[in-house]
């Protein structure tokens, strides 16, 4: 007798290539007796046939509106644009407790279908940190940018990134930057504030992967409260930290427009610009993959990366991960009375009660 249905839904949010569940965890689920269908997608950056060798049912993208009434949606991003009522539980990053754009639409449409949400960002442990996260990926691939950006600011490119591609893997990366900084007579040194967190142990790894030196600040380095002269004398800060309570900020234009600064490159990972508690208070946008690079300062040039979606760059390694992450509480589906689920269950009720 088989498990719960888990079906995957294709993603469709234009670029996205990573997924909630890799061939590997898909096999894991139907070893341990689960049902699993995926949708056949083009943006997935493992293969269809990745999933059927590990016997998943592969069916058309976009089917799971007409999946049985038991399956499990799962994903990861937005479904698609609509307004049919949402009958399956789902679990993917809704984005929709927030009162983000579009938050009544989306819940409404569950309440009239009976549908249930266990949203991925409220999937947390009994100390409420998620059980899942993309942090580390995030900072390998934020430092690895601000590394090749900086690069390129020595090469006198401007802007130094442009229309930057997703990789089919960290080696291919590496590879990138390593040509990219091979010929230069110095190496970059960076400054990582959260070393010790998710993402700031991603940001340090990607930087001892190319030798580079590089300075791990973490609670005991940043307790006098900043703003933080030592910044400047860096080449490339990656910011790892993201507050929820007011702070001095880490860095301010003041402290930026020193003539002895030698800091060129940030890469604000943590990525809040619109928060009242942003410790990089010197911008106020994202940035994005066709246009990753912000220009503070253009005499004394120094170039800020803020993108809020970096584990994209590199799909593979950092689906692989998640979904790792994600599996173990995948196959506690069948009794979802435990674990991580009556909390996110709780939570969606609560937000839809009154719609």
């Amino acid at each position: 007798m088989s498990k719960a249905h888990i079906w995957l839904r294709a993603e469709t949010k234009l670029h996205e290539q990573r997924t909630a569940l890799s061939p590997k965890g898909a096999k894991a689920l139907i070893d341990a007796g689960f049902k699993v269908t995926v949708e056949c997608s083009s943006q997935n950056i493992f293969h269809q046939d990745l999933y059927q060798q590990a016997n998943a049912e592969l069916v058309s993208q976009g089917s799971w509106v007409y999946a049985p009434a038991d399956a499990i949606i799962l994903g990861l991003k937005e479904l698609p644009e609509d307004n049919f009522p949402l009958v399956h539980q789902h679990i993917y990053f809704a984005h929709a407790y927030k009162e983000q754009a579009g938050w009544q639409a989306l819940l409404s449409r569950f309440k009239k279908g009976g549908g249930e949400l266990f949203d991925l960002e409220y999937l947390v442990d009994a100390q409420q940190r998620r059980i899942a996260a993309f942090g580390y990926w995030a900072g390998f691939a934020g430092a690895a940018l601000s590394v090749l950006a900086w690069a390129n600011q020595q090469k006198n490119i401007n802007p130094p990134l442009v229309d930057v591609s997703s990789y089919q893997d960290k080696q291919q990366l590496l590879m990138d930057i390593e040509q990219a900084i091979h010929k230069l007579k110095t190496k970059p040194t960076l400054l990582v504030i959260g070393a010790k967190g998710r993402s700031g142990s991603g940001a340090v790894d990607l930087a001892k992967a190319l030798s580079l030196e590089v300075l791990e600040w973490d609670l005991a380095e940043t307790k006098k409260g900043g703003p933080f002269t030592e910044i400047n004398q860096a080449d490339i800060f990656v910011n790892c930290v993201l507050i929820n309570q007011n702070l001095p900020p880490f860095i301010t234009n003041e402290l930026l427009s020193d003539e002895d600064r030698k800091l060129s490159m940030i890469v604000d990972v943590s990525c809040d610009p619109y928060g009242s508690y942003n410790p990089l208070p010197i911008y106020q946008q994202c940035t994005t993959f066709q246009s990753p690079c912000l220009r503070i300062f253009k005499d004394k040039v120094l170039d800020l990366i803020a993108i809020d979606h970096l584990p994209s760059l590199l799909p593979k390694e950092s689906s692989e991960d998640y979904g790792q992450q994600l599996l173990t509480h995948l196959l506690t589906l069948d009794d979802k009375s435990q674990g991580v689920w009556p909390s996110a269950l709780a939570l969606f009720k609560n937000k839809t009660k009154d719609l």
